[in-house]
């Protein structure tokens, strides 16, 4: 199998302009293919890029006899084929021994094994290794004619594999011509994968499409290569590592393993940099342990580390035994992915109020811990993959991440026996499985009603102020500095109250004594009552301020203060029963608020419990000034709206805004022709720029304070 080259079948009326520019092309799209895809260190815009494509594609189009195996034109084309066709390796594709057991040991057996078949002693030097990763996808041979790639084929049995040349042609870290070396054939191995991030990415844009989504990123890297058709290849993020050599013609071969993936790299071919050249069992051991340290850093999976002798002349000399050669061996890390039986599926509520379904599973060895509970995120996933009790699953872990189920295995047998594969559909077997998973809609905490949004994923509590689960989350919410305020009640201090039990509702807070909060670790005298004291304090707030304290979903500052504004009172929002409290129609009629928070603060109120809480918060003493709602028209600065920008002298952004909002103003983020003033200090940036542009008038904080000061020497 030989290459032309690009001038061999030139037509003789061919301007040789024509050649050159086609040469040109081909010599920088590689050039820019490589900085793109390999080196991650792109030169030109992508726009660029594909103006000289296209170029080029014009010219190919007019001038077929110029189109060439290496040309960049050629990554996607052919059309859809019948079947893949058989190839024999010239050289043998063979496997390697896997040493499954993954302590130390692992690496001092294989290392003893090789120094007695070089009959070396304790006291003769260590030998060199090449350590690298053992990559979780699809091995691959690359045949290379004259530079060219030819050909591609995958493992097969070793002897025998598929031509999936038009597959790999749409990798574009796959170099289609290698740089500087054109010798007759040079073959290289190596390994086809999919990225995590690309394997989450592929997955978003199934669900986005309603299709299916796939288990994990070897079996879908190898499913995409074994593709009949190119045009689907193109559209799966692949990526390329090499490790190995195949048949050889023309190629001074280097010393080492090592200088040999050096040589790799330098023709453009991805390599992997983590891979090392190390001395003895020591070095290996030491390598296999930074990887498993490293495993789940890194954004694509590995199984294990391969250990090969470095030298090729002793790789030649301990040569082969039966199908796995002496120099070499996989170290294993403990699997990830294993089967198990789902016992029960249990809803979890998380601190804000989430609700996750967790199944319960037998409990499975994988990824080095046992697992006995998996997320299935929210009750979409748990019925797109169809999860239901007593069935066998693909249970994944890696490293520290929440153990998944990422698939269903159906079989004749209720506790199938590991099996390779995905999902295989069975429907006489439905009758014998449970029930399809439906998310509850209370909650299972405490009772509140579980409400899922239009648009929303996940089902929420509604019972914040309520619900144990989300206790901490309340407390601190409520005691915010933009809320009610209770200064010096933090995330620590909160979790100390709440897990010891002295804290279990809000109320709590203000029936708080002196010795439940000095008898706390590390909580001094003046420290309990300085919380006793900001405690006291908070009870003077603001009725805005206590509305964005009760954590109603969807209720911000803003909101908050826009309903204290129309209805003046609690009682005009909460009413004095459930039944009286105003109507998700009243509601829309705040400015602001739309239909899903006026639903949000509708439910809150209907809850008892909230509405319980609420009491007993006034029950211990909050209050705050109300008014009826024609109050606020009758405030000096009621219809105007102020933007703050820059760094003021003396008055920090907020005591700004909270001046602003009690004269009756409305104080925005940006500002646009509603503005009527930019109140401006240091460094105000582009807002500053955009006033003068619209003739806003612009305040300093002199400016501000003088005109507050006007309004309150009209009211006195």
């Amino acid at each position: 199998m030989s290459t032309p080259d690009l001038f061999d079948n030139m037509s003789p009326a061919l301007p040789l302009s024509t050649t050159q520019r086609v040469a040109e092309l081909h010599r920088v799209l590689h050039h820019h293919a490589h900085r793109y895809y390999v080196l991650d260190a792109p030169e030109i815009p992508d726009a660029e890029y594909d103006h000289l494509f296209q170029e080029l594609q014009v010219i190919e189009a007019a001038h077929p006899e110029l189109v060439t195996p290496d040309s960049p034109t050629q990554r996607v084309g052919g059309r859809p084929l019948d079947g893949l066709a058989s190839v024999r390796h010239a050289v043998p594709m063979l496997s390697i021994e896997t040493e499954t057991d993954t302590t130390e040991t692992g690496a001092q057996k294989f290392d003893a094994r090789v120094r007695k078949e070089l009959k070396l002693q304790d006291e003769d030097a260590p030998i060199e290794y090449a350590a690298e990763l053992k990559f979780d996808g699809l091995a691959i041979n690359l045949r290379y004619e004259q530079g060219v790639l030819v050909q591609a084929a995958t493992r097969g049995d070793g002897e025998t594999g598929e031509d999936v040349t038009q597959n790999i042609r749409t990798i574009g870290q796959i170099p289609l011509r290698l740089l500087g070396v054109q010798v007759p054939v040079l073959e290289i191995r190596g390994e086809v994968y999919m990225r995590r991030d690309d394997f989450n990415a592929l997955n978003d844009k199934q669900r986005q499409r309603g299709d299916k989504t796939f288990i994990n990123p070897r079996n879908t890297a190898a499913g995409a290569i074994r593709q009949l058709d190119p045009a689907i290849v193109a559209q799966r993020p692949l990526s390329f590592f090499a490790y190995g050599l195949g048949e050889v013609d023309g190629w001074l071969l280097p010393p080492t393993h090592s200088a040999m993936l050096d040589a790799f790299e330098a023709m453009g071919v991805p390599v992997c940099a983590d891979r090392a050249a190390v001395s003895g069992a020591q070095g290996l051991l030491e390598f296999h342990q930074a990887m498993g340290a490293k495993r789940d850093a890194l954004p694509f999976d590995i199984d294990g580390v391969v250990y090969k002798v470095n030298s090729l002349a002793l790789q030649q000399q301990l040569g082969f035994k039966t199908r796995e050669p002496r120099w070499a061996v996989a170290h294993k890390y403990p699997a990830q992915e294993q089967l198990t039986t789902v016992l029960a599926i249990d809803v979890q509520v998380g601190r804000t109020g989430k609700l996750t379904p967790v199944a319960k599973l037998a409990p499975v060895f994988v990824g080095g811990v046992t697992v006995t509970n998996a997320t299935l995120h929210n009750e979409d996933e748990a019925r797109r993959k169809d999860v239901r009790v007593g069935d066998a699953v693909i249970v994944r872990r890696a490293g520290d991440v929440i153990p998944e189920i990422v698939g269903v295995v159906l079989t004749q047998s209720a506790r199938p026996e590991p099996v390779e594969g995905l999902r295989q559909a069975q429907p006489e077997r439905e009758k014998e499985r449970g029930s399809i998973f439906t998310m509850p809609h209370t909650c299972p905490v405490c009772g509140s009603a579980a409400v899922r949004e239009e648009g929303e994923a996940d089902y929420r509590c509604t019972g914040g102020l309520f619900c144990s689960a989300q206790r901490k989350e309340a407390i601190l919410h409520f005691a915010h500095r933009r809320a009610v305020e209770v200064e010096g009640l933090g995330d620590k201090l909160v979790e100390q109250l709440v897990d010891a039990g002295i804290v279990k509702t809000l109320p709590d807070l203000y029936r708080l004594g002196f010795t439940a909060l000095a008898a706390l670790e590390r909580m001094a005298d003046k420290s309990a009552q300085n919380i006793l004291d900001a405690l006291e304090k908070s009870k003077q707030t603001t009725l805005p301020r206590f509305i964005f304290g009760l954590g109603i979903r969807h209720v911000g500052e803003a909101t908050a203060k826009a309903l204290a504004s129309h209805f003046g009172k609690l009682d005009a929002i909460m009413g004095e029963t459930p039944e009286t409290a105003a109507s998700v129609e009243q509601l829309l009629e705040v400015a602001d608020v739309g239909p899903i928070v006026a639903e949000s603060i509708h439910t809150f109120f209907q809850q008892p419990h909230n509405r319980e809480v609420v009491e007993q918060l006034r029950a211990c003493g909050l209050q705050w000034a109300e008014g009826e709602p024609a109050q606020r028209a009758q405030l000096p600065l009621a219809g105007q709206t102020f933007v703050i920008t820059g760094t003021l002298p003396t008055l920090s952004r907020d005591q700004a805004k909270d001046l602003l909002e009690a004269a009756g103003a409305k104080v925005a983020g940006s500002v646009s022709k509603k503005t009527h003033y930019l109140v401006a200090g240091a460094e105000p940036g582009s807002k500053l720029d955009k006033a003068k542009e619209l003739d806003i008038a612009v305040l300093d904080e002199a400016a501000l304070m003088a005109m507050l000061a006007t309004f309150e020497g009209d009211k006195s």
